[in-house]
């Protein structure tokens, strides 16, 4: 069913649950319930908009069924952290493209999916000052790269200040339809050519969920993208153990920081699975300070 005009804007989402369909199933429904949700805001009256949601609900529920085995339908935290750790995987590794001064359309195209996909943790909540940067970012860095590339001029490598006017809220489609591919987070960047990426799997999501970037041409970007602010602390490390505030037997927990606590503790699970000791770390010290004193 093809897509009514006025709800052209979900259009890159639907095309990104499409591209994810066999390769991370879990991205591909959340693409959907975004695109849904967004879809009703925008009109959910028009005869045609109103067929093509209910068709969407339908595949939702069907896709839900299929899945309610997956932790990340069944349960929001897990949701939340896979799709947070997917969009900042494909974030880091055309981070690390840009830095090197490796201009293509692969990585052109996993800083713009990063950019959708942190658009789609909405569903969760409101996104972390944090995130909202880190979109805005990719989304501009996708543009600017695309456009220079399209006018024959070599973009500049790395952070750089950002023209307010830059970013799109929809990229230009027509190079952009082909399914994306974030590469590893450790590992070389795929050697497949664009055209090519539909052929070849996904090594899954990496950590990068309450990393503390570090400088040099490989790490992330750095915490203010020039004339991005961020707030302070943001970046920051956590508190060592010895700064850690004594057990109290009368601090009160919320369901809140319980939950908070459980997310914490998996960011620090999918960390080691890529042997990143230091963020691993980092986030079980914060899950600790947090069930300790009651305070993130």
């Amino acid at each position: 069913m093809a897509l009514p005009a006025q709800l052209k804007p979900i259009q890159h989402y639907l095309r990104t649950a499409q591209e994810h369909e066999d390769r991370d199933p879990v991205v591909a429904y959340y693409c959907r319930l975004y695109a849904m949700q967004t879809g009703m805001k925008l009109d959910s009256k028009t005869p045609e908009c109103r067929k093509f949601l209910i068709k969407l609900m339908d595949q939702l529920e069907s896709m839900k069924k299929e899945m309610s085995d997956h932790d990340s339908i069944s349960q929001e935290v897990v949701g939340n952290a896979h799709i947070e750790n997917y969009a900042l995987k494909m974030f880091l590794y055309a981070d690390n493209e840009d830095r090197g001064g490796r201009f293509h359309k692969n990585m052109i195209k996993s800083f713009y999916t990063s950019s959708l996909l942190l658009d789609v943790l909405s569903v969760f909540g409101e996104l972390s000052e944090e995130n909202i940067q880190h979109r805005k970012y990719a989304r501009w860095k996708a543009t600017y790269i695309h456009n220079c590339l399209k006018n024959g001029e070599t973009p500049q490598a790395g952070p750089m200040a950002m023209d307010e006017d830059g970013e799109a809220d929809e990229f230009g489609a027509a190079g952009f339809s082909g399914p994306s591919q974030g590469g590893s987070f450790r590992g070389a960047p795929p050697s497949q050519s664009y055209d090519d990426q539909d052929k070849s799997s996904d090594p899954g999501p990496a950590p990068g969920i309450g990393f503390t970037p570090s400088p040099g041409p490989s790490g992330p970007p750095t915490s203010n993208y020039n004339n991005i602010h961020i707030p302070p602390g943001a970046h920051a490390p956590a508190n060592t153990p010895a700064e850690l505030p004594p057990p109290a037997g009368g601090v009160h927990l919320t369901p809140e920081d319980f939950t908070k606590a459980q997310k914490l503790c998996k960011y620090a699970g999918s960390a080691l699975q890529y042997e990143d000791v230091g963020t691993a770390i980092q986030n079980l010290q914060k899950a600790l300070k947090l069930l300790m004193s009651g305070k993130e």
